[in-house]
């Protein structure tokens, strides 16, 4: 049974990977490879983006080289030249109303590109208009910390479980969100045209079958070959590296959005401006997470994945097969992390680092809510997403992912077994 499982998991990725080549060519794959182009991406945050703005490219001399308009993502390109410094303009009579640059940050760039490079070009727009209440500004940050939170928590949480049964600090844990993204971008816009709904289902159990053939292919043999727990971190370090480099090998390294649920109207609750697919996201998210809450509290697995996390030993002694567990919770968590890539997909766009920018806030959230607690690590991932977005009140968006680290560091500094961990006497 084991391994067919492993032989079907891996056909599965040899199918994919042999057909991903061919048809997730990266935008402009026709272009030559020695152009140089200016680029960018306008957005506001992970989920407002910016079409129909003007971009204007001039040479030192004030001579115009190329003109752009963003598209529905927000991305534009100007081809140049060659090598050089050019001043990039953004018109800003066509940015949407209400909208402007941040306080103190100029609608003209210069920026030096290499021959035969692309240079990302960066405006900071979409500061909330002046006359926005400070009130209603921050319950839509409140509600933003709250999705982000969520989406971080549906994949900390698997983390956790790993953790809490084996021991394991899984460094590889972002690929797994990256390739839920991937998997559901390559099943609803590359090949098949799914809806995103059921392009994610299939992300849950194609990731599902990869946890699992994790488990049974890899770690459990050199667990039974006694390699202790810093080898195994190691080798996930690799897996990481390993893992980001292949997707980017197939998927590019160009940012590509779902095709469904890009372009919606936004609704208005009270002080909160929402569309539907965050709202969607967030009500998805918190069933999904209840429905895993009361697995562990009610269910027999529930029960035997909590009694092996808390002494494995002695579980196997009580009867319950203790490979079976963690080969159903290696599963379950990399299913909730490609699941929780789908949504930071749709809400951010894919590119192959995406899991490894959410990783330090993944570990942050379950580090802060108690290692090897899902409890904690859902707690802890609402209190990094919350803080994360909360201070953009005071400070710059760009700083953003500070506040929240160093929040763990304070917080770890009085108690470092977490929120929610137990203390344990080591040695």
């Amino acid at each position: 049974m084991r391994k067919a499982l492993v032989l079907v998991g891996l056909a599965i990725l040899a199918i994919l990977a042999g057909l991903m080549p061919a048809s997730a060519q990266p935008d402009g794959g026709d272009q030559d490879s020695t152009t140089t182009r200016l680029e960018g991406t306008l957005r506001l945050g992970f989920d407002q983006y910016f079409a129909g703005v003007e971009m204007t490219a001039a040479d030192q001399s004030g001579g115009e080289v190329g003109r752009a308009v963003t598209d529905q993502s927000g991305r534009w390109s100007i081809q140049v030249p060659g090598a050089g410094t050019y001043v990039v303009s953004l018109n800003e009579a066509t940015l949407p109303e209400g909208m402007g640059l941040r306080e103190g940050y100029e609608a003209i760039v210069e920026a030096t590109v290499a021959e035969g490079a692309s240079r990302a070009v960066v405006f900071a727009v979409g500061e909330a208009p002046k006359g926005t209440p400070f009130g209603e500004r921050a319950a839509q940050t409140v509600f933003n910390g709250l999705k982000f939170g969520l989406i971080i928590a549906m994949s900390a949480i698997g983390l956790s479980l790993i953790y809490g049964t084996t021991g394991l600090v899984n460094f590889a844990h972002g690929e797994l969100v990256t390739f839920g993204a991937v998997i559901a971008w390559y099943f609803n816009s590359s090949w098949g045209g799914l809806n995103l709904a059921l392009a994610a289902v299939v992300t849950v159990i194609v990731c599902g079958m990869l946890g699992a053939g994790l488990e049974t292919g890899m770690f459990r043999p050199m667990r039974r070959r006694r390699l202790g727990i810093f080898q195994l971190v190691v080798v996930t370090i690799g897996l990481s590296l390993l893992g980001r480099q292949v997707i980017q090998l197939f998927f590019g390294a160009e940012p590509r959005p779902y095709t469904d649920f890009q372009v919606q109207e936004r609704w208005e609750f009270g002080p909160w401006a929402v569309t539907p697919r965050e709202l969607v996201t967030v009500v998805v998210i918190t069933a999904i997470l209840l429905a895993v809450g009361l697995m562990l509290q009610l269910t027999r697995f529930g029960k035997a994945t909590r009694a092996v996390s808390d002494n494995a030993s002695l579980a196997d002694a009580s009867g319950i097969n203790v490979n079976r567990v963690v080969l159903m919770v290696w599963a379950m968590g990399a299913a909730l992390a490609g699941l929780g890539g789908v949504f930071q997909g749709l809400d951010t766009d894919i590119d192959p680092f995406l899991g490894f920018q959410l990783l330090l806030l993944i570990f942050a959230g379950v580090e802060l809510g108690g290692l090897g607690t899902a409890f904690g690590a859902l707690a802890g991932s609402l209190i990094i997403g919350m803080s994360t977005e909360v201070s953009t009140l005071w400070i710059s968006p760009e700083l953003k992912f500070v506040v929240p680290l160093a929040a763990l560091i304070g917080v770890l500094l009085f108690r470092p077994q977490g929120l929610f961990g137990i203390k344990a006497r080591v040695g």
